[in-house]
């Protein structure tokens, strides 16, 4: 250990662990691990430590997060074709890392492009930010303990603690400004906010970061929950499937071949999920959001930090042509943002456009799920504006201003949600797509009453979670580097996805 004093406080620090550059991804990743893996043990240790001997007055323990950091001294010409994995212009880069261990692949493929698209090598240590001490007691290093706290002094004295100013969204919101002599970012979020999300994915869903698969769907009712869970079951029965697990809130575990371990959660999360896991987290996870924008943002915010390959949004929503039937599709082709969840994040005045990439699957997947193709597909699915709004009773205002409003922007349907998930897809750089259901049509006397839908209603109901695992499945299918499209990128982005 290493002591130095700060202000008449004695911080105790592990050993300096040197810099050393990297050709090679995989070992620069190995020793992003090491350190990680050293330093939170050490922030461990000294908790328990002081828990079973007592706070010492005047000293503080410290480690800090590895750092990723590589220096560009000229231009160069990288495939134009590419969304990611170069830096757009001169410069030092860096970003602080955490979890190295479940962000293994992802880590070594983003270090793999640096090296190939600029020939020079990366540098891995360990940075100044501090790790705090609630962010290496979770998961497998749980720690239940209720720590002594007086007039003279608090945790917060001997141990570092989460800082809101480190962990903010300046830089994917492309806010960012540096202090002289700051590296600039290399990746979209700092370790500090990685740190806090991962920590809220385990709240929000009771189930752990590391279930999480590269492919999401987000709804908004109970009923594909129940379908997925079913699907899932008798996909594990098919040795053909590659699907290996699927997990529950709580962590409960089913293995194909029917091992199951651990049991459901002992309360129902705030918005529960479900992963259906393949190797390299290729699978599917479904995560049941409940209704608003504003569970919407809280989160897609979180999911974030996972990079998930993409996202779509499968639930229910108003039509508003006549022409439009209970159970259509809606395939959103457009937002009017009224969620109002955003403003500040992605200012109103930015388009959120279609992506290709999931359009067209989700296009395809309709049409082979349901057996239409060509004009006749047009007589159960159209493509168009979707407007998501704050208020679900939305209703009971007079008609004439929103309707008015709905008329001017062409939309063909209204929900809660879907805007609120394609603007945070697009702000974070996550591919997205929405896939509706009519479920009423408040403006032309068909409400949402229990034991009024028609059979038509229920049969596509039913196939509508298939659709969406269907299109999953074939964007699956697409190398990486075409996935990611270039619309989401800005002037001056991070080389990391």
């Amino acid at each position: 250990m290493r002591e130095s004093v700060q202000y008449d406080v004695k911080v105790v620090t592990p050993p300096v662990i040197g810099a050393e550059e990297f050709w090679d991804a995989e070992a620069a990743v190995w020793r992003l691990v090491e350190i990680y893996r050293r330093n939170t043990a050490f922030i461990r240790e000294q908790f328990r430590m002081c828990m079973a001997q007592g706070f010492t007055q005047g000293v503080r323990y410290r480690a800090c997060y590895p750092q990723i950091r590589i220096r560009v001294d000229t231009f160069q010409e990288v495939d134009s074709r590419l969304a990611y994995g170069y830096v757009v212009e001169p410069g030092a880069y860096a970003t602080t890392v955490t979890r190295p261990e479940l962000y293994f692949d992802y880590l070594r493929d983003q270090i793999r492009l640096l090296l190939k698209n600029h020939g020079v090598p990366v540098e891995i240590a360990e940075s100044e930010q501090p790790i705090p001490l609630h962010f290496c007691l979770a998961g497998e290093n749980s720690v239940e303990a209720v720590y002594p706290e007086s007039s003279a002094h608090t945790l917060r004295d001997h141990f570092d603690v989460p800082d809101l100013e480190v962990m903010d969204d300046a830089i994917v919101n492309g806010t960012w400004v540096g202090k002289p002599g700051e590296e600039l970012p290399l990746a979209p979020f700092t370790a500090p906010r990685i740190d806090y999300s991962l920590h809220r994915l385990q709240h929000y869903t009771a189930t752990r970061p590391e279930y999480f698969q590269k492919f999401v769907l987000f709804t908004n009712y109970q009923f594909y929950v129940d379908e997925f869970c079913k699907w899932a079951q008798s996909t594990l029965d098919d040795p053909n499937s590659g699907y290996t697990a699927l997990v529950e809130p709580g962590n409960r575990i089913t293995r194909a071949g029917g091992v199951v371990e651990g049991s459901h959660a002992s309360r129902q999360p705030q918005m529960p999920s479900y992963h259906l896991m393949r190797d390299d987290h290729t699978g599917i996870t479904l995560i049941n959001i409940g209704v608003g924008p504003s569970n919407a943002k809280t989160i897609t915010d979180h999911v974030a930090v996972l990079r998930p390959s993409a996202w779509l949004m499968l639930g229910h929503c108003a039509g508003l042509r006549t022409s439009q039937r209970l159970g259509d599709y809606v395939l959103a082709h457009g937002y009017v943002r009224q969620d109002k969840v955003l403003d500040d994040d992605l200012p109103l005045w930015v388009p959120i456009p279609p992506l290709a990439e999931i359009q067209v699957p989700l296009e395809q997947a309709v049409a082979e799920v349901a057996g239409l193709s060509g004009w006749e597909l047009k007589r159960i699915m159209r493509t168009g504006t979707v407007a998501s709004i704050d208020n679900r009773n939305w209703e009971l205002r007079d008609h004439h201003e929103p309707v008015l409003k709905l008329s001017q922007s062409r939309a063909i349907a209204l929900d809660m949600e879907s805007a609120t998930i394609s603007a945070n897809g697009f702000r974070f750089r996550i591919p997205y797509g929405t896939l509706l259901c009519v479920s009423d049509k408040p403006l032309h006397g068909e409400l949402k009453l229990p034991g009024m839908a028609n059979a038509f209603y229920s049969k596509q109901v039913g196939q509508h979670l298939h659709i969406g695992i269907r299109a999953l499945e074939m964007v699956r299918e697409m190398p990486s580097e075409r996935l990611h499209s270039r619309k989401l990128r800005s002037f001056l982005e991070t080389a990391f996805q």
